[in-house]
């Protein structure tokens, strides 16, 4: 029996995307994203993908970046959510490495040690890059429209399954396609 899992971007997904984010008090979480992050562990294994260039370009040390993660997944765990993982790409753009998205790279790990069944897991993300590492993957994709979402719409080259407004519509998206209630996959929610 294999598990089924979110692969969740952060900023602007969860959380407000105020920039190079590593100081507990610029954490502010995107209205009823908790409550979608409850709903969708019932079913599923809840991770986090990350790109955190901000390490890699200088603006904040890992260990700031160590911290802030670590005060993030407590916050959670107040609200009774479960964070499995949090993947971190913490190199510059340049750097060219194998774990930037849109490269699956964490997926495949995270598939590995927790033994996923990726093609009924989903990816949710504001940015492009989060749909076409889904694609890459074989996995389902939402876009969202919090953070950067609306500005980047237009630049996406891979379509997801579904667009929404928020986390927590794609959350409600994804339950009532699982109980069999979405008659059109391909449809946008607002």
């Amino acid at each position: 029996f294999l598990n089924k899992a979110i692969f969740l971007d952060r900023d602007g997904t969860i959380n407000e995307d105020v920039g190079d984010l590593y100081l507990p008090e610029k954490l502010i979480f995107i209205p009823r994203a908790i409550e979608a992050l409850k709903i969708l562990q019932k079913e599923f294994l809840l991770f986090i993908i990350t790109n955190q260039s901000g390490v890699g370009k200088g603006v904040f040390k890992k260990e700031e970046y160590s911290r802030f993660n670590s005060y993030f997944i407590n916050r959670l765990e107040e609200f009774g959510i479960t964070i499995k993982e949090v993947f971190s790409c913490l190199h510059a753009k340049e750097e060219r490495c194998i774990c930037c998205k849109p490269n699956p790279h964490f997926i495949q790990q995270a598939k590995k040690k927790y033994g996923l069944d990726i093609s009924n897991s989903y990816c949710i993300g504001d940015h492009p890059p989060d749909i076409k590492m889904a694609k890459i993957a074989g996995a389902h994709s939402i876009f969202l429209l919090t953070g950067h979402g609306d500005k980047h719409k237009n630049e996406l080259i891979v379509q997801p399954d579904c667009i929404a407004d928020n986390l927590y519509l794609a959350a409600l998206w994804i339950k009532n396609r699982k109980d069999g209630k979405n008659d059109d996959l391909h449809r946008n929610i607002n």
